[in-house]
């Protein structure tokens, strides 16, 4: 006993807290340490092949459009060096501010959306603002708005998510407006993704599971409304169509799906090698953006793009470890809601590519070009870095 006690005299007697749900902002104290490694060498893993893939799927299409076969690896390189060290910065600096700021940055993501909508179509899609020096989505900016103020009110009314008058109709109101303002755009895919974000932060929030089924209820009415009803969606219906039989269209709307499938066969167990496609010579659309991971399947085949899913469920994973051991609810939310973003659209993109799900046109994170979607990723990543930063302490 005296040989214990001598040792652990002058020492402060911590250890780590793995906080139970019932425990409160106010009963844990935050310790400052290190970023989780793990979680940014994933990231930067993520990044590095990204751009390599993107250089292989794009210089050809680059050379024909842009006449010049590094068009998009330089920008792209670019903004990746911009974005990491936002990632570092933002790392470094405590998220709690987000707390503070969580309902100007919702009102200025709202604006945006209304603003993109009076200004010209690209694409018959109002989507983007001209910065002059790129292009610029606020579908990217509310996908993090909508994350930061559901984590906001989730922290503050923890202890009533169960009542629907704090854990259903606040949150049911912001996805309405967002949602409502990016189908105006049309913006399908990002629509998609807003709300799922949304259902799992609720459901992890601790709203009622009542709640789940009767949403899933209604989704399913609409689907079978859709199917049944001609003429009810006939935008959606159109895209079930081309999506169940791309070649019932091949020169015109099913062509997409159908290079991607070619591209996806053509690469076997080990595929065709780097820089070695076909399909990106001009037979597969847009092989720098959406339909990225079909060159990917191509040149590396189906071994290497399985190593490339495990990464992006290996970065999954450890986002949720760091959601877990946060230092209080808001920063679990905000890993939470950040982490399932990528995931998310990680799982829409390459269900599309490979034509399990209509072709909605959503990018693939790290990977399909888009300079300033690229930093709002990366900075998203320091935010939840800058969470791994701060873990739960036993107060003394």
């Amino acid at each position: 006993m005296a040989v214990a006690d001598a040792a652990g005299r002058g020492r402060p007697q911590r250890r780590r807290l793995r906080r139970s749900p019932r425990a409160s902002d106010e009963q844990v104290q935050r310790a400052r340490g290190p970023m989780d490694l793990t979680f940014l060498v994933l990231v930067l893993i993520l990044l590095s092949v990204g751009l390599i893939m993107l250089f292989s799927a794009s210089y050809a299409y680059s050379y024909y459009y842009e006449g010049n076969s590094f068009y998009y690896i330089t920008r792209q390189l670019i903004f990746a060096g911009l974005g990491v060290v936002g990632m570092l910065v933002v790392s470094r600096i405590d998220y709690h501010i987000l707390h503070r700021f969580a309902l100007l940055i919702f009102l200025a993501a709202v604006a945006l959306l209304l603003i993109v909508l009076i200004v010209p179509s690209r694409e018959d899609a109002k989507r983007w603002l001209n910065l002059g020096f790129t292009t610029f989505q606020p579908s990217e900016l509310a996908k993090f708005a909508v994350v930061v103020i559901f984590a906001h009110l989730i922290s503050l009314n923890h202890d009533r998510m169960k009542n629907p008058r704090y854990g259903v109709w606040p949150f049911l109101g912001i996805l309405g407006v967002v949602a409502g303002l990016m189908l105006l755009e049309p913006h399908l895919s990002g629509t998609i993704l807003i709300l799922a974000i949304g259902v799992v932060m609720m459901f992890v929030g601790g709203t009622d599971i009542r709640w789940f089924m009767l949403g899933g209820g209604l989704l399913v009415g609409v689907v079978v409304v859709a199917v049944l009803v001609p003429g009810a969606v006939p935008y959606a219906m159109s895209r079930l169509q081309y999506w169940i039989d791309p070649f019932s269209d091949p020169q015109g709307a099913g062509y997409q799906t159908i290079q991607s499938l070619y591209a996806i066969g053509s690469g076997g167990l080990l595929g065709v090698g780097i820089g070695n496609s076909r399909q990106k010579h001009l037979y597969l659309p847009e092989p720098q953006n959406d339909f990225i991971f079909a060159v990917v399947c191509e040149e590396l085949g189906f071994v290497g793009a399985a190593i490339i899913i495990l990464l992006f469920v290996l970065l999954v994973w450890r986002g949720y470890v760091i959601a877990m051991r946060s230092a209080d609810r808001f920063g679990s939310m905000l890993a939470v809601g950040l982490i399932t973003q990528v995931g998310v659209q990680t799982v829409l993109n390459i269900a599309v590519v490979s034509n399990t799900n209509p072709n909605t046109g959503i990018s693939l994170p790290f990977f399909s070009y888009g300079g300033t979607a690229l930093v709002m990723l990366l900075g998203q990543m320091g935010v939840v870095l800058s969470v791994s930063r701060q873990t739960s302490l036993e107060k003394e």
